[in-house]
C-alpha cells in the first residue's frame, strides 16, 4: 500500500484529521517565505496530534542551530529542501543522528543522475523544479514529466511529489511506479490551507494503489 506524507500542516485539528484518516507523515514547514510556515512554538503544540504518524521537518539549508532546536522538539525526520550538497547531508546525518531525506528538483533526465550523489540521504523526495525565480524551493503546486522515472533505477527510498492532487495520485503512481507520495497545495482551496475533504480523498486514491 502506497505510504503518504501530508505537507505543510499548521492546524492541530487537521494534523489529528490526516492522521486518523492514514498519513505516515505529517510535514511541517520551518521556511518563513512558505504560506505553510510554523514557528518552533506552534510545530510544539502541532506534534501533539501526530499519533503513530512520522513528523518531518521541512528546512532549507540549515544550519546546526536550526537543526538542534527542531530535533529538540522530538522531530526524527529532517527533509532538506535547500541546496544542500552531498556532503553537508552526510555531515547532518553523522553529527544528528536523525533521518535525513534529501529533495530533489526535477525537469530532466539529468537532474534525476544527481541522485546517485547523495549516499548519505536515507530517502530522496523527487519534486517538480520551481519555476524561475521563485522565492522558495517548494509548494508551487506544478508537477512534471512523471515519464521520466519510468525505469529509474532508484538509488535509495523515495517519495514523489509535485503537482500531486485526489484526482492524478493514482495515475501518477501508477506511471512512476512511486511507493510513497508527498502532497501539500494539492490538498488545498486557498493557498497554505488544507481542506479536509481534499485530504481525506487523496489519502484514499493514493492507498487504493
Amino acid at each position: 500500500m502506497t505510504q503518504v506524507k501530508i505537507c505543510g500542516l499548521t492546524d492541530p485539528d487537521l494534523v489529528r484529521f490526516a492522521v486518523q484518516k492514514g498519513a505516515d507523515w505529517i510535514g511541517f514547514v520551518f521556511v518563513e517565505a512558505s504560506p505553510r510556515y510554523v514557528t518552533e512554538a506552534a510545530a510544539a503544540t502541532l506534534l501533539m496530534q501526530v499519533g503513530l504518524a512520522v513528523p518531518v521537518a521541512l528546512l532549507v539549508n540549515p544550519n546546526d542551530a536550526q537543526i538542534e532546536r527542531i530535533v529538540a522538539l522530538g522531530i526524527r525526520v529532517l527533509q532538506l529542501h535547500g541546496s544542500e550538497t552531498p556532503e553537508r547531508v552526510a555531515e547532518i546525518k553523522a553529527a544528528k543522528g536523525v533521518e535525513v531525506w534529501k529533495a530533489l528538483g526535477v525537469a530532466t533526465p539529468e537532474d534525476l543522475e544527481r541522485a546517485a550523489l547523495y549516499t548519505a540521504a536515507d530517502r530522496l523526495l523527487i519534486d517538480a523544479k520551481p519555476p524561475e525565480g521563485a522565492d522558495r524551493t517548494g509548494g508551487h503546486g506544478l508537477a512534471f514529466d512523471w515519464t521520466l522515472l519510468q525505469g529509474w533505477g532508484a538509488p535509495k527510498p523515495w517519495l514523489l511529489a509535485g503537482g500531486l492532487t485526489p484526482d492524478n495520485v493514482g495515475e501518477a503512481i501508477r506511471l512512476t511506479g512511486a511507493s510513497a507520495v508527498d502532497v501539500s497545495s494539492g490538498v488545498e482551496r486557498l493557498k497554505g490551507l488544507k481542506d479536509r475533504a481534499l485530504v481525506q480523498a487523496f489519502i484514499e486514491a493514493a492507498k487504493a494503489q
